[in-house]
């Protein structure tokens, strides 16, 4: 097996298909350790799950996002997956890769946060021994934000073509009944976290206010902490100091270009994505790989 190559075809991957390599490769890699050694779920799941209980979990607060990455069966990571396909790429059509962190990761995290508030607040919930594990509300989070950014949207489901917000009530109003029915609560409580993550970010982004910037900063920070020092003596840099006409004709051509992509999302917003000419949606898949 070639090792360069699976690594070539990875890094060529958005970071959509790069959660679902991931995702998928911890399934079987799980289910491999279990036949192989006989490890059942529970002793591979138990440090990277979302305990119920709160003290658990300050023993392991890592959790609040790893809970995310393992699955319960098949049908648990086939569905997240082909959620999170489609809706991420309607998303990467529009955002970059930041912005899909951040809406896929807060969501993860607030979906935790509810489940593990609800089961240390509610008197119906406090006698239940269980935990939480699977994508289901970081998926939620990226569909709910397309649904809600692009309400109007037309996408194929089998035979018809739906609106995205009709697809967005009816996947919150699934989680809202199957509640009352005492299926999966935790589950389901995480995933309307997801949604009204997914929601709340939509709005204020219309708004002007990116919520997840003080993530992605965050984030932005921890990877330089973790980034390997390199040991050799750095090379002297000698910087050109640029002229007050270039810097504002660069300043100029940002400006520009974002005036640009938000037009064309006013657009979509108003009459629908088919409205966008072919160079329109060109500039668009193009500013969103940037």
């Amino acid at each position: 097996m070639d090792t360069k190559n699976i690594t070539y075809q990875y890094n060529r991957l958005n970071i959509a298909e790069k959660l679902i390599v991931i995702n998928v490769f911890i399934f079987i890699a799980a289910g491999l350790l279990k036949i192989l050694f006989g490890w059942s779920g529970a002793t591979i799941t138990q440090w990277f799950e979302l305990p119920k209980d709160f003290f658990q979990f300050l023993t392991q607060p890592w959790s609040i996002v790893t809970y995310s990455f393992f699955h319960s069966g098949f049908g648990h990571v086939f569905w997240n997956m082909i959620m999170l396909y489609f809706s991420g790429k309607i998303f990467l059509n529009l955002f970059d890769n930041k912005r899909f962190i951040n809406v896929y990761f807060l969501g993860v995290i607030l979906g935790g946060l509810i489940f593990l508030l609800s089961y240390n607040i509610f008197p119906a919930l406090l006698g239940i021994n269980t935990s939480l594990i699977g994508a289901s509300a970081g998926v939620t989070a990226v569909l709910i934000f397309v649904c809600t950014y692009l309400p109007n949207q037309e996408v194929r489901v089998v035979f018809f073509n739906v609106k995205l917000w009709h697809i967005g009530v009816f996947v919150v109003a699934l989680d809202l009944i199957q509640i009352s029915y005492g299926g999966n609560v935790g589950g389901r409580l995480a995933h309307l976290g997801g949604a009204a993550l997914g929601y709340y970010y939509a709005r204020q982004l219309f708004k002007g206010h990116d919520i997840g910037s003080g993530f992605s900063k965050f984030l932005g920070y921890m990877e330089e902490l973790f980034k390997r020092k390199d040991k050799k003596a750095p090379l002297k840099t000698v910087y050109r100091r640029e002229s007050s006409g270039a810097k504002s004709k660069e300043f100029y051509d940002k400006e520009s270009h974002q005036r640009k992509i938000d037009a064309i999302l006013d657009k979509i917003s108003k009459s629908g994505y088919e409205s966008l000419s072919k160079a329109e949606k060109d500039f668009l898949f193009k500013a969103g790989k940037e």
